[in-house]
């Protein structure tokens, strides 16, 4: 079969990395790519919004699958596109990408399914008075969340109501989300530990693969600002085969059914932000594709066929039984531009980039330029160490080791990465 992969990022290296192991594979595209997928496939000087190129694209080359990695092109309906031009796509229609797409309307969702999460109100921007006065009376630590789509960093937690008056300033006077923050949630602070899981659906059936635990804040023992992500781990023992069950029984399987009888069929994966309370799970969000950087971490734990299992979401006929859980563990860890995710500069020389035992360098924010290979982003690479035993202690090791010999100006990276499973053993 041929492949396109839409992105650029990290995910998409990932996701390429591995459709490239599949036997059924013939020819793998990326669009627009960054520089580690060159030795996957072909990347394409294509823009991911210009939908008639990529058409003209897939019927030239005959595509036989599109895999798209970001939520951007999916809430611009991508897939509907492709869809009506009978190309099979792994990833939702824009109707089911508003899951992740408005906050408010997976808010609603939930609550009218009795899918549990927090409570929650939702204010707008004509609505600030409001909104200032509800928060008030309200009890703290609360969430600020930003409605629209915000790169993953439209989450503000709020631990008094000081904090809170300048989230709402920020969000509804200075817009620093623009549109993405017209709308807000405002959330009860859930205690307990996150976690991923992504569900691999045909919009009826789906399969979850092993569970993650991202790292979202900039700092050390999750401080300072929240970013798209530092690193994660895979699998989280967090997730117990019993709290497995039970994250599949109330909150996978009820929110794929409410899709499907909201007359939006969720076809790709359904990546559910968990939080572990002392309730049981509960859903912090949900997002309509891969996330990053669990994908990373998850992806390389799996034996079987992974292009036969998007493939068969894509055609409507989930095969359950396309790839397993290989018994090992990852642990990835990103290394950031200096000054992310506020301003940063770029352009810098990466040394040391090479995959060896044990270990995935996946590129996502780099460029090449006269042979050389140069930072070109925030997040600018996930350093991935995979062995082939649950032992994350080890795995933890074998990343840092690799980190510490790739080098560029102003590199930084978080030394906490899966630190609160091997320190603190799953009790529940």
């Amino acid at each position: 079969m041929k492949v396109l992969v839409i992105g650029s990022g990290g995910r998409e290296h990932a996701l390429g990395r591995q459709l490239s192991i599949s036997p059924s594979l013939t020819r793998l595209f990326f669009l627009p790519g960054n520089t580690g997928t060159k030795s996957l496939g072909k990347n394409l000087d294509i823009s991911p919004d210009n939908f008639d190129d990529i058409i003209s694209l897939c019927k030239s080359e005959k595509i036989d699958l599109v895999v798209i990695g970001p939520e951007k092109p999916l809430v611009d309906g991508l897939a509907d596109v492709l869809r009506k031009n009978s190309i099979a796509v792994f990833g939702p229609d824009a109707s089911a990408a508003e899951i992740e797409a408005h906050k408010s309307f997976a808010k609603s969702l939930m609550k009218k399914y009795n899918i549990p999460s927090a409570d929650y109100v939702e204010f707008d921007s004509t609505q600030l008075e409001m909104a200032a006065k509800y928060l008030e009376s309200a009890k703290y630590p609360l969430v600020i969340k930003a409605d629209g789509l915000a790169a993953g960093k439209g989450v503000i937690i709020c631990s008094n109501i000081n904090e809170a008056d300048q989230t709402l300033e920020q969000l509804f006077v200075n817009r620093i989300f623009g549109s993405a923050g017209d709308k807000i949630i405002i959330e009860e602070f859930m205690e307990g530990e996150e976690a991923s899981v992504f569900a691999i659906t045909d919009g009826s059936d789906y399969i979850c693969l092993p569970a993650a635990q991202d790292h979202k804040r900039i700092g050390d023992n999750d401080t300072g600002k929240n970013t798209g992500g530092m690193g994660a781990y895979a699998p989280a023992p967090l997730i117990t085969n019993k709290l497995q069950l039970i994250v599949e029984e109330q909150i996978i399987a009820p929110t794929i059914k409410a899709m499907k009888d909201e007359g939006r069929i969720f076809v790709g994966c359904l990546y559910a932000g968990l939080m572990i309370t002392s309730e049981g799970p509960k859903v912090v969000e949900f997002n309509c594709r891969f996330g990053d950087p669990e994908t990373q971490a998850v992806l390389p734990l799996l034996e079987g066929d992974f292009l036969e299992l998007l493939h068969s979401v894509a055609i409507g006929k989930l095969n359950k039984n396309a790839v397993a859980y290989s018994g090992g563990c990852a642990v990835c860890v990103v290394a950031a531009s200096s000054g992310y995710p506020d301003a940063y500069q770029t352009g810098f020389e990466i040394t040391g980039l090479t995959d060896s035992e044990n270990i995935i360098v996946f590129h996502a924010g780099t460029k090449e330029s006269e042979g050389k290979i140069l930072t070109a982003g925030g997040r600018v690479l996930g350093v991935t160490s995979v062995i082939g035993q649950n032992d994350l202690a080890r795995a933890k090791s074998i990343a840092y080791d690799a980190l510490s010999k790739i080098y560029f100006e102003g590199i930084y990276y978080r030394t906490d990465i899966a630190d609160r499973a091997i320190k603190k053993p799953n009790q529940i």
